[in-house]
């Protein structure tokens, strides 16, 4: 009898440990953001108002360094790298992985092992990619030389060194890093349509690109703007790809923001302008993110009130 007493007694404390544990295992993840990523975010803000050079010096300077680094032409054309390098990025990336998907779909034999060597780039980190790229666009070591010893003398491969068009080598590389990702989310969403659609479309006599074209590609378009955002984010903090392939040249063609960030911060000893970038980094990164989730927000809210 006591027993069963003890029992019921222990029942709403066990009750309320069930109903709190998925918040309670949150607890360290939310207390890592707003130390690692609030607080840090904040603490370089500050940086940026400062007068810091080598060192930090909570000295307040306004918004100097902000003035003083978008008067910076090596700023501007970062920048302007970024966005074409991230709008044929993404684009790139959505096609040859959308393309890829497609192709897979036709539940070609052996799909397992096609889908993992479409993936794999993905599982190679960026100084990897970058270098082993770097090898076959180089003059002296890749195209250009395989070229030369089957007996084309006059041939010329050297976009890794045109200024010109060094930027298409990173574009070129980062979309064969990035297609495999896009191919597996796009894939999986394929998978996902409603087969009635489909038979409806051939019924009606629609041909297969047809009907990928105006019945399969559109029902997942938010599939494809999930993969875009998270291409996007890619893009923006770019550095690792472009410092192993290039080292942002030549000259400036290649250099991207965070590249300049890390030449400010560590290099030159310009900690307030360095920071000043990062922040402008960050506020690239909110443009993308903070109107995507309120679009997601209102999307869930509308398909709420449609359910209900």
């Amino acid at each position: 009898m006591g027993s069963q007493t003890q029992s019921k007694a222990d029942q709403p404390w066990r009750r309320w440990i069930a109903e709190r544990t998925p918040q309670l295992i949150l607890v360290p993840t939310i207390g890592a953001t707003l130390i690692y990523v609030v607080g840090f975010s904040l603490w370089t803000f500050w940086l940026s108002l400062s007068t810091s050079t080598i060192l930090p010096d909570p000295t307040f300077a306004g918004f100097h360094e902000y003035v003083a680094l978008w008067k910076s032409k090596r700023w501007i054309v970062s920048f302007q790298n970024l966005f074409l390098f991230g709008s044929l990025y993404v684009a790139g990336a959505l096609f040859v992985g959308t393309l890829l998907a497609i192709l897979i779909d036709q539940r070609v034999r052996f799909e397992a092992v096609w889908r993992t060597i479409y993936l794999y780039p993905l599982a190679i980190s960026f100084i990897v990619t970058g270098t082993v790229w770097r090898w076959i666009f180089h003059p002296q070591t890749g195209v250009e030389l395989a070229l030369k010893d089957l007996g084309w003398i006059g041939a010329k491969f050297d976009w890794i060194t045109d200024r010109d068009l060094a930027i298409y080598v990173v574009v070129i590389t980062g979309i064969w890093h990035a297609s495999g990702f896009a191919m597996a989310l796009i894939l999986a969403g394929l998978r996902a349509v409603d087969g009635d659609l489909v038979k409806a479309a051939q019924i009606d006599g629609a041909s297969m690109a047809r009907t990928y074209r105006k019945v399969i590609l559109p029902v997942i378009w938010p599939i494809f703007l999930a993969v875009a955002i998270v291409l996007l984010q890619f893009a923006i903090k770019t550095y690792d790809l472009v410092v192993a392939l290039t080292q942002g040249g030549p000259g400036v063609s290649t250099t991207v923001p965070a590249i300049v960030v890390y030449d400010l911060m560590f290099q030159r000893g310009q900690i307030a302008q360095g920071a000043a970038a990062a922040v402008m980094i960050l506020v690239a990164l909110a443009a993308v993110l903070i109107p995507y989730t309120l679009f997601m927000i209102w999307r869930r809210r509308q398909e709420g009130n449609q359910h209900g």
